[in-house]
């Protein structure tokens, strides 16, 4: 499969991008830094981008057969970055007739499926007073994915830690089905996963131990 990938060049893209190789995809990879991804194989093309920069998006997306996105709020945060991403992504994946979107995002943008325990709450009132606005962009990411009609999921994760592929772990809603991390390479074989699977076609599931 043809894949673009954004924010491959950050801790978890770099976990997608790795195993997406290894699985035998055609990878795209969609970085602002060329120079941070120390990886070279045939199947990989290197793209040098952002994207907030719509042009650079649709140019990327064009003739693929779909897209990842693992990107997350800059450092220091960009205002509205992660929304005019999406709506780059979206759009771009319009134009282009690629259906297939998995996106990532945080165990802290809610579901009404969820059961939050207490210390589900704990950590999302934490997250409003430390990095309000970030979160309030990240959440609008994933309103402007939810609100088109692509083939799209969005992977949620807790705590994203260091540690070894294993393939064992929980996929559900934020409570009973869900723990509080998850490896970045158990968290990429999920997005992978799913990409194919479309297990959780247009939803939202958390996957941790």
């Amino acid at each position: 499969m043809k894949i673009v990938l954004f924010g491959a060049s950050g801790r978890f893209g770099i976990q997608i991008l790795e195993q997406a190789l290894d699985s035998g995809h055609i990878i795209t990879a969609f970085v602002r830094t060329p120079s941070k991804v120390q990886i070279q194989r045939p199947n990989l093309t290197l793209f040098q981008g952002d994207a907030t920069d719509a042009e650079a998006v649709d140019k990327a997306i064009s003739g693929q057969d779909a897209v990842i996105s693992a990107l997350g709020p800059s450092r220091p945060p960009v205002p509205y970055m992660m929304e005019t991403a999406a709506k780059n992504i979206v759009a771009g994946m319009k134009k282009h007739g690629v259906q297939r979107l998995v996106s990532t995002a945080g165990a802290g943008v809610r579901q009404p499926q969820d059961e939050p325990k207490f210390i589900d709450l704990f950590m999302m009132a934490l997250l409003n007073v430390l990095v309000k606005n970030v979160l309030l962009d990240v959440k609008e990411n994933v309103k402007v994915i939810q609100a088109s009609d692509l083939d799209w999921t969005i992977t949620r994760f807790p705590r994203l830690v260091d540690g070894e592929r294993t393939g064992r772990y929980r996929v559900g809603y934020v409570g009973k089905d869900s723990g509080t991390q998850i490896s970045r390479a158990d968290g990429a074989d999920f997005v992978l996963k799913e990409l194919v699977g479309r297990e959780w076609l247009r939803k939202l599931p958390v996957a941790s131990y």
